[in-house]
């Protein structure tokens, strides 16, 4: 009778971290291709910009320039959410003068890249002022990412998120913004993280707004029902961050 020939100790070890490993990736795999696309809105609006908006891509990045810009906007998009979403609302900023550059993610998760900004400011010398904000998790991001570069930058935009990193001594202006029905913003972290703001920074609550509303993705899971609509959203949340460049003394 022949023995049965045994499987080493070691390739058995082996073999079970391979398929943890695999298992791992897939799920991860999964995970990070389960996001929000960017609806047609926001997709026309790279292609068909409003009248003296030049619209570009170029190494992960989409820019949005205005013929006379007076200050730069770095933005992070929110977690699991395709960048292009945010066209819209950097179009309408890009209106107020900002010259907007709108960063890709990484598997859509700011998370897999803070230093997403890194060398931005140079590649546009002509832009001397310069903001970073972001939506959501890309709004966190951005300001952990700001907190060590405080005088490179004037202000930052936090729209439904808040900052992890202490900034309160920094002097910078700071802008805070969620809508009313937002049910996926965690209130008790942004209550707990708000001291970390700068006491002078400025607040605004829009009426009816929701958190998937910054951007043009459709509805997200578990937010509240809007009572507004995207577009006026995204008005009043561009019309406020031209307001943040005007208390710095910024204005055309």
């Amino acid at each position: 009778m022949t023995q049965k020939k045994r499987t080493p100790l070691r390739r058995k070890l082996l073999l079970a971290a391979a398929a943890v490993l695999l298992l791992a990736g897939l799920a991860c795999g999964l995970y990070v291709n389960d996001y929000y696309h960017a609806d047609s809105l926001a997709l026309n609006t790279i292609e068909q910009p409003a009248g003296g908006i030049t619209v570009s891509r170029q190494d992960g990045q989409i820019t949005f320039a205005p013929e006379s810009p007076r200050a730069g906007l770095i933005f992070y998009p929110g977690g699991k959410v395709q960048y292009e979403a945010y066209a819209p609302l950097m179009e309408a900023c890009a209106r107020q003068g900002f010259f907007c550059v709108l960063l890709h993610m990484p598997g859509n998760l700011a998370v897999l890249d803070m230093d997403a900004a890194e060398g931005v400011p140079e590649q546009y010398p002509e832009i001397d002022a310069w903001y970073i904000g972001g939506h959501s998790l890309g709004g966190s991001m951005a300001a952990s990412y700001l907190s060590s570069r405080t005088e490179e930058f004037e202000g930052l935009v936090l729209l439904a998120a808040y900052s992890t990193s202490d900034l309160s001594g920094s002097g910078l202006q700071v802008l805070s913004v969620y809508g009313s029905e937002d049910r996926i913003l965690n209130m008790d972290s942004y209550e707990k993280y708000r001291e970390n703001l700068p006491e002078d920074f400025t607040k605004i609550v829009i009426p009816g707004g929701c958190h998937a509303y910054f951007g043009c993705y459709g509805a997200q899971k578990g937010d509240g029902t809007p009572g507004i609509t995207n577009e006026e959203q995204i008005r009043r949340t561009a019309e406020a961050i031209g307001d943040l460049a005007d208390l710095k003394g910024i204005a055309e």
